[in-house]
């Protein structure tokens, strides 16, 4: 594959050819592997999305909702992806609707799986698809890796080789089964390459993605930003932490660059469940927007949510604000509810998604790990479908609700 590198600035062109490699079985990396990071980052553990106080972000994006991708289509400079009359690709045109509504984004190739109106996702167990004897795609129409898609797990090294035998499994899959691929994560504070990375580096790990990926929807460009994880290459970007945000901006201008198709998200942990959490998030985002930033939606993580100190109604109150503060749509992307109790879990399922399903500007829930036993969040009890294959009642109602088979 020949690498491009180009520099991170308003009004560049992209270049995103399709160089696919088909692994038809995935198999399972012998153990657990880290979920998302439990390195301490000033004495609070990440793992992408929680801190001990149960953290959560939101991401969602826009795409057109009728408007015709041309494949290869160059994304228009300085117009915000999906926004009336922005032009995103040659001869074609967004509509401005917003995304699930049924259009294709713009841009790449392949189908990526289209967005329907609502879609509850999962992620992978431990590299893993199908599992447990079951058919992933019988029961989610989403996908996102849980660990394949990190830096660090592509690349060791800055500039080094790639290994893509595993994300492109993944991939894969999702384009046989006609599902939503999700990418799980651009820049973060963790699972990345040794050493310190320079910015062309930082571009040459996204183009190489967007080239092999094309038909990725939705993209976690920037995941947990300071303070939860600070990457150590953030003033190759620009700089600007609790400032003007420049290295986040940086970011979503490379991938709008060489991901034109794909919607956009930056992802936090507590920015449902905690004011100040909140607060800051939404800081980051408008600062970015300032700056002009291909931003097309924002992350909530929403992991335990049954946690006694947060009230649904506190939840319902900092996505709206969210949603309304940005004038983004807002995604639930890490959602789980730990608990041992089946009906506890219950409960909490059958308050959260309808609500989430009925909010206009929610397009969607990924959850977090659905095996019992094979899941990050705490014991693990979030998991939804024992190792056997046995639902627990939640995922009966859940899969009721959505008008899917239960296992």
């Amino acid at each position: 594959m020949q690498v491009k590198i180009g520099l991170w600035r308003s009004g560049r062109t992209h270049a995103c050819a399709s160089s696919l490699s088909v692994v038809l079985v995935i198999s399972a990396c012998g153990g657990a592997p880290t979920d998302d990071g439990t390195d301490a980052t000033g004495g609070t553990g990440t793992i992408d999305g929680q801190a001990g106080s149960g953290g959560q972000s939101s991401s969602g994006g826009q795409s057109a909702s009728g408007g015709q991708g041309n494949t290869g289509g160059v994304a228009n400079t300085g117009g915000q992806f999906g926004s009336t009359g922005g032009n995103t690709n040659t001869g074609g045109s967004t509509d401005g609707g917003s995304p699930g509504s049924g259009g294709d984004a713009a841009g790449g190739t392949g189908t990526g799986g289209a967005l329907p109106e609502f879609f509850v996702g999962n992620i992978t167990t431990w590299d893993q698809v199908d599992t447990s004897g079951l058919v992933f795609s019988d029961y989610w129409d989403q996908i996102t890796p849980e660990n394949a898609g990190k830096w660090g797990s592509v690349q060791q090294t800055p500039g080094g080789q790639f290994n893509w035998q595993t994300l492109d499994a993944i991939y894969d899959y999702a384009e046989s089964k006609g599902i939503i691929f999700k990418q799980h994560a651009f820049v973060w504070g963790s699972q990345q390459p040794s050493g310190t990375p320079t910015g062309e580096q930082v571009e040459q790990w996204i183009q190489s993605f967007c080239e092999r990926y094309p038909a990725t929807r939705m993209i976690d460009v920037v995941n947990e930003p300071p303070p939860h994880t600070n990457p150590n290459y953030t003033n190759n970007l620009g700089g600007g932490t609790n400032g003007n945000w420049q290295w986040v901006a940086t970011a979503f201008e490379m991938a709008r660059e060489h991901c034109p198709g794909a919607i956009l998200l930056l992802n936090d942990f507590n920015n449902i469940e905690w004011d100040t959490d909140s607060n800051h998030f939404i800081g980051i985002v408008q600062a970015i927007q300032a700056l002009g930033a291909p931003i097309d939606a924002v992350g909530a993580q929403s992991h335990d949510l049954d946690h006694g100190s947060v009230s649904f109604q506190k939840v319902q109150g900092l996505l709206q604000k969210l949603h309304d503060d940005t004038g983004l749509p807002v995604y639930i992307t890490e959602f789980d509810i730990s608990t041992t109790n089946d009906q506890e879990q219950l409960q909490k399922y059958q308050q959260y998604m309808p609500y989430f399903q009925e909010t206009d500007f929610i397009p969607g829930v990924t959850i977090w790990g659905w095996i019992r036993g094979r899941t990050w969040s705490a014991a693990p009890e979030s998991g939804l479908v024992s190792q056997q294959g046995v639902s627990r009642p939640a995922m009966t109602y859940l899969m009721d609700l959505l008008g899917r088979p239960s296992p």
